[in-house]
């Protein structure tokens, strides 16, 4: 039987490690941007503000962490912030 190589199985197990909190992050962040979704049909502009904050937060968070990219997270929050500004006008 061939050796293993010590830094491999390390590196093999980081990458699970990393895996699994990536999973959870990103279905998180799907889940967020669901509910805002969900809050922008009940067309209330506070609740709106609020949820967009949060999903703001989430969404540079996953950036930041190299999930998302950094333009992908700036184009989504240009996207709801417009919608949340429309629904208040």
């Amino acid at each position: 039987m061939a050796e293993r190589i010590k830094s491999g199985i390390k590196r093999h197990r980081q990458s699970l490690k990393k895996r699994d909190r990536n999973t959870v992050v990103k279905s998180d962040l799907k889940t967020q941007l669901k509910k805002f979704e969900s809050v922008l049909e009940s067309k209330d502009p506070s609740s709106a503000q609020q949820i967009l904050r949060e999903t703001e937060a989430k969404l540079r968070k996953a950036a930041s962490k190299g999930l998302i990219k950094k333009e992908t997270a700036s184009r989504k929050v240009s996207r709801i912030s417009k919608r949340v500004a429309a629904l208040s006008s």
